[in-house]
Parts: structure tokens; C-alpha cells; sequence
């Protein structure tokens, strides 16, 4: 399983949506580090920015990045914010 590193920023968006969206986003975001090819049909790379990729769950989007044995959270935010 990959390490996942987290943004002071994707902490605060975690601790300020719903419990039970935030343990979700953070489950899906556990199963990618431990099995990347499960949610191979949600993670997209992103066109404008190099290295960065996106998470879909539901709503919400994750932005991140990997290295190696690294998964770090950049940001976390809602479909129509994530690209701004």
C-alpha cells in the first residue's frame, strides 16, 4: 500500500464537509493507495497540469499526485470548484 500524504488544505475542506462524505472521500482515497487499478475508471490525469491526477467520488474531486510509493492530496473540492 502506497503512503498518502495530505495538503493543509485538503485537511481543512475534510474536517469541514459532512462526516459521512469525509469518510468516504478518505475510504476511496485508502483504496486507490492500496489497489490503484480498482478505480482505474474514476482517475483521470489532468490536461493543464503535469503530475496531477483526479479522484472521482461522487460530487467531490480529488486532486493528487504520486511518486513512486507516494500518494499526496493537493486538494479536495466539489465538482464545479476542483478546476478553478
Amino acid at each position: 500500500m502506497k503512503r498518502i500524504t495530505y495538503s493543509k488544505d485538503a485537511l481543512r475542506t475534510l474536517r469541514r464537509m459532512p462526516a459521512n462524505v469525509s469518510a468516504l472521500v478518505r475510504a476511496k482515497i485508502e483504496q486507490y493507495a492500496a489497489d490503484p487499478a480498482s478505480l482505474a475508471a474514476n482517475v483521470k490525469a489532468l490536461k493543464g497540469e503535469p503530475g496531477v491526477f483526479r479522484l472521482r467520488v461522487g460530487d467531490w474531486r480529488v486532486l493528487f499526485g504520486e511518486d513512486g510509493e507516494v500518494v499526496a492530496i493537493v486538494r479536495i473540492a466539489p465538482r464545479g470548484a476542483a478546476y478553478e
